[in-house]
């Protein structure tokens, strides 16, 4: 029987890194590097992947490698560790994360070398990585990072907030200026034509010039909004509140020009996931047709034919084609095939519903009620109509000399782009969401109809499926087939391991 040898390296240099290599010898005659430490271990029939961990980041006041990962595979990782308790392979995380094969190594790497965790590794060459139960706790503690995460993340959301509701405290104030300034602008035309301006309860005003006469409104600058007011307090009183998930008044303005942002944010990163899972499952052999309702294949019919579409999951998940007996091609995924979680089955019978398409979400023009939105509009062309009427009234040199008007006049080019762009921007979308949506159900409609595929196969599909699901196997790493561990000395584990032979003998 052939025999492992485990070594590790440690350079002159502490910042160097220490390298962990499972190497298969020759013969049983030739023994560890560690004196008096025979090694037994069995023939690998897997060759195990090179395990370094940086020195520099577990000595004291020694960097944090963690803080050296994208914040979201970091949280990624470790939420996959905690749902496979702890004890892991780079294939678990990576099948359950959605992440590619190298960053989950290079995750639990970190994690490991930043928690105190250890490293086991099998008699065919499998890594495992082990952590302890408060290796959240140890991490928060030792990383700045995390532990400013939270509060960057908090003061994030609320200048959000504050940015969406001041849209729409811009768009009050803009329409109390141009009001006002039109109201100055018509007391400084009367005044000028010597024109007596006698406020009275009446709802009309006269001025004459010349010997000819007009009346215009005098309420319109006061009824305006106390009425706008009054109206929306009425309304709110009289509506029940049941739409608790609407957006708050002072946020519609926003939503109703800018929309409400993406709502597919983070569907790759369940993408990702559905497909990793439902690979790990089936034993990590799989047909094309199988992975067709999670991709984006926006035709049906001869698309099937030519199975490029499966290259970026065989890219990302380190795929391989094998050829059955049959000449059927299928796909085999060795990491999602070890593992050393027992929760998962081979081969599910009956796989949820939300697993078995992916589905894109539709763009919303606003998540505002029509109530909100009708009064938005309201306010928006009321302001549009004012800019209007003021552009005109400031043509006046007459009215140009006021000093409010001075300063109205210098901002009125903002206040002109801000009225035309309340809705030209909004318009534009709609045309552009019109063609997005229609994208959007195409996408959706073609992976609906894989879905169908897979449930109601022909004859030919059928038996690529029953092939595939021959082939497949899951591989459990238990604590029977561990023949090193980090947690303790080589030694100390060969003289374990020479007591169980004795027992067994």
């Amino acid at each position: 029987m052939a025999s492992m040898a485990t070594c590790f390296t440690l350079p002159p240099n502490p910042r160097h890194l220490l390298v962990f290599k499972p190497a298969i010898l020759p013969n049983r005659s030739q023994t560890s590097n560690f004196p008096g430490a025979a090694s037994r271990v069995p023939q690998s029939r897997a060759s195990a992947p090179v395990v370094r961990a940086s020195i520099a980041a577990i000595r004291p006041g020694g960097a944090v490698e963690s803080d050296k990962l994208p914040s979201d595979v970091r949280k990624r990782a470790m939420d996959a560790v905690d749902a496979c308790g702890r004890r892991v392979t780079v294939g678990d995380v990576a099948g359950r994360a959605g992440l590619k094969l190298h960053e989950a190594q290079n995750a639990l790497q970190s994690l490991a070398s930043d928690t105190q965790g250890f490293l086991e590794v099998s008699d065919e060459g499998d890594v495992l990585y082990v952590f302890p139960r408060d290796y959240r706790a140890k991490l928060v503690g030792r990383s700045f990072i995390m532990r400013v995460e939270p509060l960057l993340e908090k003061a994030k959301a609320r200048a959000e907030y504050l940015a969406r509701v001041s849209f729409g405290t811009t768009l009050i104030a803009s329409i109390i200026l141009v009001f006002a300034a039109i109201l100055v602008a018509l007391i400084a035309i009367a005044l000028n034509e010597n024109v007596d301006v006698i406020p009275s309860t009446s709802s009309t005003s006269s001025f004459a010039s010349g010997g000819s006469s007009y009346r215009t409104s005098y309420d319109y600058s006061i009824d305006v909004f106390p009425s706008c007011r009054t109206e929306v307090y009425r309304k709110q009183k009289e509506k029940p509140q049941t739409d608790a998930g609407t957006l708050k008044f002072g946020e519609s303005f926003f939503s109703f020009v800018f929309g409400d942002g993406d709502p597919n944010r983070g569907i790759e990163e369940k993408r990702w996931k559905m497909i990793g899972n439902y690979i790990s499952s089936n034993g990590g052999v799989v047909a094309a047709e199988e992975l067709a309702p999670y991709l984006d294949i926006e035709t049906t019919g001869d698309t099937l034919t030519d199975e490029a579409y499966i290259l970026p999951v065989l890219s990302r998940y380190e795929g391989q084609p094998l050829i059955d007996e049959e000449g059927n091609i299928l796909y085999q995924f060795p990491s999602l095939q070890r593992t050393a979680s027992r929760k998962m089955r081979i081969c599910p019978e009956i796989v949820g519903e939300a697993d078995k398409i992916f589905k894109e979400e539709k763009w919303q023009f606003s998540k505002t009620s029509i109530a909100k939105r009708a009064m938005v509009v309201g306010l928006g062309g009321l302001n549009l109509f004012g800019v209007l009427i003021l552009r005109g009234l400031l043509k006046d040199p007459i009215v140009a000399q006021v000093g409010f008007i001075k300063f109205i006049t210098s901002i009125n080019l903002l206040l002109q782009i801000y009225a035309g762009f309340f809705f030209v921007i909004p318009l534009f979308r709609w045309f552009v969401l019109l063609k997005t949506n229609a994208d959007i159900e195409k996408r959706n409609q073609a992976r609906q109809q894989f879905a169908q595929d897979i449930e109601l196969p022909d004859l030919s599909l059928r038996r690529k499926l029953l092939s595939a699901r021959n082939m497949a196997q899951r591989i459990v790493i238990g604590l029977d087939r561990i023949v090193y561990s980090s947690r303790k000395d080589l030694f100390e584990q060969e003289l374990d391991r020479g007591f169980q032979q004795i027992d067994k003998s």
